[in-house]
């Protein structure tokens, strides 16, 4: 098999198993989630260290995030005995095995977001916006 066969395979895998895949892709593929479980994948993080790595992040979309992602099996918390009391969070086995596409996904988009960026203007500029 070659590249595009390969591609292919799991293109026709995806779409066979649409039922099973889009709720999981709408999980773990939101604006926040990528980038909030690649700051905790080294290292159990504090709420507020998430929040500064993770520039932009509002109080609440990071709360709410964090919800979803324990609710969802890829995050645990953790209640320190600190005083104040502190919380961590930090990946789960099962959040840890994205690790490998999720750092791919975001090199990808380290190495091409000025070509993304382009595409964009181009068409803007000939007037094909709608």
């Amino acid at each position: 098999m070659n590249e595009y066969t390969d591609l292919e395979a799991l293109s026709q895998c995806a779409f066979d198993d649409m039922a099973r895949v889009r709720p999981v892709l709408d999980k773990i593929a939101d604006k926040w989630t990528i980038l909030i479980l690649t700051v905790i994948c080294p290292k159990p993080s504090r709420f507020n260290e998430i929040k500064r790595r993770l520039d932009g992040i509002t109080h609440k979309a990071l709360a709410d995030a964090l919800k979803r992602l324990e609710r969802n099996g890829l995050v645990t918390r953790t209640v320190l005995p600190t005083q104040p009391i502190g919380v961590e969070y930090a990946i789960t086995p099962l959040g840890h095995s994205l690790r490998q596409p999720f750092e791919a996904l975001c090199a990808w988009a380290a190495a091409n977001g000025d070509k993304v960026e382009a595409a964009t203007l181009r068409y803007d500029n000939t007037g094909n916006r709608r």
